[in-house]
């Protein structure tokens, strides 16, 4: 058994515990055999030796957050109790600067984690970016936020938003309605992320215009596509042929970002992602940056990470039990070999 007494000091208490001790009562949840009591500027730990040194590093690790970045907030805890490295992958959305571009009503909207900023980075120093992650990371959120800057300081004059619409096998002909009322429902998470970005009525009055485009892949074929900010979203749900005609759509003034999640492959069995493809060749190119997003910097709702998290687990055991499998056939059709090897030989 270990006593451990933290004095807590250079900060607010209240702010280290939480309303009515919300904080405390996770890190009591996350360490149930370890006797955690909170007094005034004092924290009590009482247990087994290893596990109450953790939780001093808990504890430690939570005044650290609120030293830097004057704020420590239940999702913060919840990371920080989940995995050793996520709270340091956060940016306090109150720091100053950072701010990509101001939103509708003056909001400020920046780079959330560490690798959403090293996106950014990536965006301006390169003409091509791929932006590679799990759902939630935000990687076409930022992706959106860019282009409406780069239109805002006219760098750009238009910006084109493009998926393929893999579920109508981009073959949309047989769906009722004009060709936007076809296509809405497959570009819709690009519309949202423009809703936060642009008041109502001038996002109205840019799509009308065409100075913001949100079009399926397929129309892409056979253009130009210069003086423009672009983005390819959902890329893993592109064949290679898609991704090089798209590529090579891009006139010399123009930026693109293309996004992807490769553990979610809406492409039919017989077809291979193109982003996979692309990924690998085109790394050695100048000008062509690549940023892989993880679990760590998804910023949804908590559980999503831990959902991520088990769906990634439970394909590596299937993916080990399929290698065991096939070396297990190998081997028995080696044994059947040599068998037949020797039945010939002695006969």
């Amino acid at each position: 058994m270990s006593d451990i007494i933290l004095t807590i000091e250079g900060i607010d208490p209240i702010e280290l515990y939480g309303e009515n001790n919300a904080k405390i009562a996770l890190l009591k949840k996350a360490y149930p055999d370890v006797q955690i009591t909170s007094r005034g500027n004092q924290i009590k730990l009482k247990g087994d030796k290893k596990q109450t040194m953790n939780v001093k590093t808990k504890v430690e690790a939570m005044v650290q957050m609120i030293r830097e970045k004057h704020e420590l907030t239940t999702q913060a805890v919840e990371d920080l109790l989940s995995s050793d490295h996520a709270p340091d992958n956060k940016i306090s959305q109150h720091a100053p600067g950072g701010v990509i571009v101001y939103g509708k009503n003056g909001n400020p909207i920046k780079a959330k984690t560490r690798n959403q900023k090293a996106l950014v980075e990536c965006c301006e120093q390169n003409d091509i970016v791929f932006a590679v992650g799990p759902a939630g990371t935000g990687k076409t959120y930022v992706a959106v936020a860019l282009a409406v800057r780069a239109l805002k300081s006219k760098l750009v004059k238009k910006i084109i938003l493009t998926r393929p619409a893999v579920e109508a096998g981009e073959s949309l002909g047989f769906l009722p309605g004009d060709m936007k009322e076809k296509v809405d429902p497959y570009l819709r998470p690009l519309y949202d992320a423009l809703d936060d970005m642009i008041p109502a009525d001038k996002l109205a009055f840019f799509i009308q215009s065409r100075v913001i485009e949100v079009a399926p892949l397929a129309f892409m074929r056979g253009r130009t596509l210069d003086h423009a900010f672009i983005i390819l979203d959902e890329a893993q749900n592109c064949t290679s042929m898609q991704i090089k005609m798209f590529l090579t759509r891009i006139g010399p003034s123009a930026k693109a970002v293309v996004t992807g999640d490769l553990s979610q492959i809406d492409l039919p069995g017989h077809q291979k992602s193109g982003l996979r493809k692309a990924l690998e060749i085109l790394a050695p190119i100048p000008g062509i940056g690549q940023l892989m997003l993880s679990s760590e910097d998804v910023v949804r709702h908590r559980l999503v990470k831990e959902i991520i998290r088990s769906y990634d687990h439970a394909e590596e055991g299937e993916e080990a039990e399929r290698i065991k499998k096939k070396e297990q056939r190998e081997k028995e059709r080696e044994q059947k070999s040599d068998f037949k090897e020797n039945n010939h030989d002695n006969s």
